[in-house]
């Protein structure tokens, strides 16, 4: 118990240190901050240009999950119920998009898509569905892996109901907690992806990761107040993943 406690506040302290830094005035002569203040995180929660970068990370991302969802969940019904036997092969395909690196995957988009969709939310939306895709797939087949669908459709045809109808008030509501932890940890994943948005679009659809990059310059204080609330971010979302996971 005392070494995790000791390794959590190892781990801890470069992120304590960030936040006592973006809440000085100044920090350079002493050990301890010369003053404190809030000063730096209100210019950023003022500064258009951060929550247009916040709103485009907001909307990549989220769009990208519920594409990823809304497609995958009709395959792995299908699977689940009629083709179990091609699971496996499956899984196998799912994982393809990890063995191309993602620098080649840039130089092959760029190239087919840079004078239609180039610089724009769709080449990243795209992009992040093949990245939440595995994320996705695999939560919801483990999901469905719990759920009787045999039974379940069975039992509904025998009073009456339809396919559909066992899909939407039966499938569903039992892969709810499944589907919430797949969305939430993909988010929080993808909200912290540099390397797609960076090539892809750059600063002509700036995203949270490339304002950070591109302030880097710019005062520390500010760039540390933004990493903060970035990591805020990924705490809060993937917390709630691992409360509905429990």
């Amino acid at each position: 118990m005392q070494f995790c406690f000791w390794f959590f506040l190892f781990l801890a302290l470069p992120l304590m240190a960030t936040f006592l830094y973006s809440i000085s005035t100044s920090w350079g002569v002493s050990v301890l901050p010369d003053d404190l203040t809030l000063k730096w995180y209100q210019e950023l929660f003022h500064d258009e240009r951060f929550l247009l970068a916040l709103w485009h990370s907001l909307l990549v991302c989220v769009g990208s999950i519920l594409l990823s969802v809304i497609l995958v969940f009709p395959l792995v019904f299908v699977l689940n119920y009629y083709f179990l036997k091609l699971k496996a092969f499956v899984n196998i395909l799912i994982i393809m998009p990890f063995a191309v690196p993602p620098i080649v995957s840039c130089v092959g988009l760029l190239q087919l898509y840079a004078d239609n969709i180039g610089g724009t939310a769709w080449i990243l939306i795209f992009t992040y569905f093949t990245i939440a895709l595995p994320f996705i797939y695999r939560a919801l087949d483990n999901a469905m892996s719990n759920v009787n669908l045999n039974e379940l459709i069975a039992s509904n045809a025998m009073l009456g109901g339809s396919l559909m109808g066992a899909i939407f008030k039966l499938v569903l509501p039992n892969l709810r907690n499944g589907i919430l932890v797949a969305v939430f940890l993909s988010f929080s994943f993808l909200i912290g992806e540099f390397l797609y948005a960076n090539i892809l679009v750059g600063s002509a659809y700036e995203t949270l990761q490339v304002y950070l990059y591109n302030i880097k310059n710019q005062s520390g204080h500010y760039s540390s107040a933004l990493v903060i609330v970035y990591f805020v971010l990924i705490f809060i979302t993937t917390f709630i993943a691992s409360l509905i996971k429990e």
